[in-house]
């Protein structure tokens, strides 16, 4: 998943710098503010994709003595300033690009340009979203819808690009839509409307981005499946009478650290219980190797119980 996830954005930062370039020079032979603001809008995509390129580099550092659990959570902060990046920079500039361009209106120049500039775009922004599908549907349940699988996804990297390659083609759409009525009615206050209105799309998609990667950034358990996986093994272990509790957390993508709960028979020998452990440590991984550790607690069930209302836990969703 690594790897296709890099694919995905070298993909996309190879697509968005050069649709880039290109808005930038129509917009200056053209003069129209919805292309000055797409070209923004690629601008500010291809510095995204540099930040998490970043980001997943530095996550996949060994762990220190100051960071025994590894960086992986490195990924999940830049991509919170990424969905930043997009409210300030891109929305916020599409947005003031538009109010400037209502309040002194200039004629657009050569529109023609404007439209072969949209088209290609569409066409680099599309294949760019192609490749980013194919990597999501690789690891998408097939029972899961695309949107619940979106908001489910532990990678930064394939639903930011997900939603910032669905907001360009969604963008690039409005762009020729507002230039189309500028040209048409001779009227280039269309042309800032079309601005204002990306904006507010990018508005929306950094607010989703942004809550995503806050749910990411400060611990969100693995998949239910891996949970239920852990209570399973555990309570088919031999010298285990309980479950207590199951407690997983995504570091990054590709790294879950999980505890469980365990209560063991009283009268099991220590020699017992560390075979016990080493048997679902050994299961678990061979199942799903994204739990890089996993911590077993050998704990009684009244003490659980005592635990978890000290410390003001939900009662358990699932009765292990």
């Amino acid at each position: 998943m690594a790897s296709g996830s890099k694919l995905v954005l070298y993909a996309a930062l190879a697509g968005n710098l050069a649709i880039a370039v290109t808005k930038f020079a129509a917009a200056a032979i053209a003069g129209s503010s919805a292309m000055l603001t797409e070209g923004i809008h690629s601008l500010v995509d291809t510095c995204n994709q540099g930040l998490l390129l970043y980001g997943r580099n530095r996550s996949e550092m060994p762990p220190d003595e100051k960071h025994p659990l590894g960086h992986g959570r490195e990924l999940y902060f830049w991509a919170f300033v990424v969905a930043l990046l997009i409210f300030t920079t891109g929305a916020g500039a599409s947005v003031y690009e538009g109010i400037v361009h209502i309040q002194s209106p200039e004629q657009i120049e050569k529109p023609w340009i404007n439209f072969v500039v949209l088209g290609l775009a569409f066409v680099f922004e599309g294949s760019s979203l192609y490749i980013a599908v194919r990597e999501f549907r690789q690891t998408k349940d097939p029972a899961v819808g695309y949107w619940r699988a979106l908001r489910d996804s532990k990678d930064p990297a394939i639903f930011v690009v997900l939603m910032e390659d669905s907001a360009a083609l969604a963008g690039l759409v409005v762009a020729a839509v507002f230039i189309g009525l500028a040209v048409w009615t001779g009227n280039p206050v269309w042309d800032g409307i079309g601005s204002i209105v990306i904006g507010i799309l990018l508005i929306g998609v950094a607010i989703m981005l942004a809550s995503e990667s806050k749910k990411l950034l400060i611990g969100e358990r693995a998949r239910p499946e891996v949970q239920r996986y852990l209570a399973e093994v555990a309570k088919g272990t031999m010298g285990v009478c309980l479950v207590n509790e199951v407690i997983t957390v995504h570091m990054s993508p590709e790294d879950v650290i999980a505890t469980i709960s365990l209560d063991f028979q009283d009268d099991l020998p220590l020699s017992e219980v560390e075979k016990a452990a080493d048997s679902i440590e050994a299961k678990v991984k061979a199942r799903y190797p994204e739990v890089r550790r996993l911590f077993i607690r050998p704990q009684s069930r009244v003490a659980a119980v005592e635990e978890r209302a000290a410390l003001q836990f939900p009662a358990a969703t699932a009765d292990f």
